[in-house]
């Protein structure tokens, strides 16, 4: 199985105070009189959800487009990069339309008042939640993104392309990485990389690639030389074994003569053409919540099927959508354009980072890595939370992720969710230190940051063998994990709409020595097993005047980015002497659990030094002790540490309640499984 349809199953399962002196509450603003022109609501389909959800009964699944226009004049979009050079409707404002799918009861009069708005990642539709949905939730999912191919299961955001004043083509610098997942002779499609790869491009300028601005280098590890290839061997072209170099002209993919070989990854650097107004994906997201919260009807006339029935708005990002909801709090779009807030709550999910979205030519789906997408858009956005936060690395005091939403009072309740590998692959530890990583930050009062002890960046995947995931160990087996987040989803709706404080943070933490440098982690001598402390570190870049890097916003000008000579501490979570992390929500798995999990893995790809991607690493316990004494293994057996299956069970048990105690565990999900610890015997 491709690393990267393991990947999007795995998101699939996945997807199970104040801000300073802001009390978090919305301000008081009256609502609009009248309903903002320009927003069209076109609902296309309307139909029956499969099943019953508790007393709220049958749901129904709504399905169409929102169409807004934004306008260039007013300061709450002035941040959108490029907009004064998108083209003008009628009304001299600047249109998006962005497909929904709206998951509602039946019944509104059974709805709780809270819309939910799930992000999609890379466009695909958030699965409707049961449990939530039992509670009354009025489910969104709605695009953002706007260079998603359009395709079944998936949600696409149409946003203009932006012209010079005179209607020419904008052309600028952009870099695309081609990872060939074998070596091949057929050509490998833009825009590249193993989490981008499959969105739309941007089309070179000119297809001849010895013009200035074309280069197409190749290395093995991200440290290595680039190897620079002659225009002559390289095309924009499509090829195959049938077609061979230099192929048939095309735009949107390179041909390389002799092939691509998959020892190296490729770096390509051109000039594009056509940049889309992405940024626009912001305020799409700003006003449908605005009019599906406040508004009875559009400009046309078509009603709000859910019309006063929201009370509360909250927002769930996951991974690249997480990165997302914090990005547009950050940026200020967690104020419409009527001065009220938009979202009473966010949980950004396995979101260490931030989304590039508001460039030109932006790059909103790169990942990560040691070794690829090292340095991708979406690395320099400011790290820390609060409104003073300074960053001492790159000399900045601009302020944290807060700032905007502290000035204007618009600030939500804030839950961040972080697995192992968004300290391991994903520069995470920033959010909870300073820049040198010398003091704990102390966070703002509206926010609580939970970190899923032992579980990896794929919540809800099981094990799986090594060389299913190009892996040199077998996977984390962190799946419950994903109990663990379905509790803290509640506890963050119980927030916003009763004011029930939450569980305080939970994240490991330099005071306490549970936030260490890699070669400080004490990992255990488990048998065929070597911890190298492996991290992806966190370079200062520069990538032009034009680019404002904390709020990876405006024009890169330089690419690559220039290395400044300074880097951010990367710390990660010490462990206890089996090897799980020893601070954090420690889920079944670990408190009561087989194994050893981790947040990291390696590559077994020979001669390539990186970590296996968003991919952790289980090392099951031995069942017995003669087992354990035979192989050596310091950790205790499954013998010692529970004596027999009863015991195994009690230990499910004792964890589970805990858990539940602690509000880190619904108790559906609890009972659940304690019966399936009693179902499944790992004991005699």
């Amino acid at each position: 199985m491709k690393i990267r349809a393991l990947a999007a199953a795995a998101l699939a399962l996945a997807l199970l105070a104040a801000c300073d002196d802001n009390d978090g509450s919305a301000p008081v603003v009256t609502p609009p009189a009248a309903t903002p022109a320009g927003y069209r609501l076109a609902i296309t389909k309307t139909e029956d959800v499969a099943g019953s959800f508790g007393s709220v009964g049958a749901y129904e699944r709504v399905t169409g487009t929102f169409t807004g226009e934004v306008d260039p004049a007013d300061t709450k979009n002035a941040i959108i990069q490029d907009l004064a050079l998108a083209p003008l409707n009628a009304n001299g404002k600047v249109e998006y339309t962005s497909e929904f799918v709206l998951v509602k009861p039946k019944d509104m009069s059974k709805a709780s008042g809270v819309l939910r708005y799930d992000a999609p990642n890379r466009g695909n539709i958030v699965a409707l939640d049961p449990y939530f949905a039992s509670r009354g939730y009025v489910f969104l999912s709605a695009a953002w993104q706007g260079d998603v191919p359009a395709a079944t299961g998936k949600v696409t955001l149409t946003v203009p392309v932006a012209k010079n004043a005179d209607g020419s083509s904008i052309t600028g610098t952009y870099r695309a990485e081609l990872i060939p997942a074998a070596s091949t002779a057929n050509s490998l499609t833009l825009p590249g990389g193993a989490y981008n790869g499959a969105m739309v491009p941007y089309a070179p300028a000119s297809l001849d690639n010895t013009l200035p601005g074309y280069t197409l280098t190749r290395r093995i590890n991200e440290g290595d030389a680039r190897q620079f290839i002659p225009a002559s061997d390289w095309k924009f072209a499509k090829c195959d074994a049938a077609t061979a170099f230099p192929g048939t002209p095309d735009g949107g993919s390179v041909c390389l003569k002799n092939g691509f070989d998959s020892r190296y990854f490729y770096e390509l650097v051109y000039v594009a053409k056509d940049p889309k107004v992405m940024g626009l994906g912001f305020a799409a997201l700003r006003d449908m919540i605005a009019f599906f919260h406040h508004t009875e009807k559009d400009s046309a006339g078509t009603a709000n099927p859910v019309f006063g029935a929201i009370k509360n708005t909250i927002a769930s990002g996951v991974s690249q959508c997480g990165n997302f909801i914090k990005t547009f709090v950050h940026l200020g779009f967690n104020q419409d354009v009527s001065g009220q807030q938009v979202f009473d709550g966010v949980y950004a999910q396995i979101a260490a980072r931030q989304t590039n979205l508001n460039t030109r030519f932006a790059i909103p789906g790169g990942g990560g890595g040691v070794r690829t997408d090292h340095t991708a858009f979406g690395q320099a956005g400011t790290r820390g939370l609060d409104p003073a936060y300074v960053d001492a690395v790159s000399q900045r005091s601009d302020g944290g992720i807060l700032k905007r939403c502290d000035a204007s009072k618009t600030c939500p309740k804030l839950f961040i969710g972080f697995s192992g590998t968004e300290f391991w692959v994903l520069q995470g530890s920033p959010l909870l230190t300073d820049a040198w990583g010398t003091a704990d930050l102390v966070q703002p009062a509206n926010a609580r940051i939970y970190f899923y002890a032992s579980s990896h960046h794929l919540l809800g995947l099981g094990t799986l063998p090594a060389a299913s995931a190009g892996a040199l160990y077998a996977t984390n087996n962190n799946l419950a994990a994903t109990s663990v987040v379905r509790a803290l989803y509640q506890d963050l709706e119980e927030w916003v709409v009763s004011g029930t404080t939450p569980p305080d943070s939970q994240v490991p933490k330099l005071a306490d020595a549970t936030l260490v440098r890699p070669a400080q982690v004490a990992f255990p001598a488990i048998p065929g097993v070597t911890y190298t402390g492996l991290a992806t570190s966190y370079p200062l870049l520069d990538w032009g005047s034009q680019y404002k890097p904390q709020d990876e916003t405006g024009i890169a000008t330089q690419l690559p980015p220039a290395y400044l000579g300074r880097d951010y501490a990367i710390l990660v979570p010490q462990v206890d002497t089996d090897g799980n992390d020893a601070a954090g929500i420690r889920s079944l798995d670990v408190a009561a659990g087989l194994g050893t999990n981790t947040g990291w893995n390696y590559t077994a790809k020979p001669g390539v030094t990186d970590l296996a991607g968003l991919f952790g690493a289980y090392f099951p316990y031995a069942k017995t002790a003669a087992a354990r004494t035979a192989a050596a293994d310091p950790r205790p057996s499954l013998e010692e540490r529970y004596g027999t299956q009863a015991g195994y069970v009690t230990a499910v048990t004792n964890a589970a309640n805990d858990l539940v105690a602690r509000r880190f565990m619904l108790r559906v999900d609890a009972d659940a499984a304690i019966a399936a610890a009693v179902a499944n015997p790992v004991l005699p």
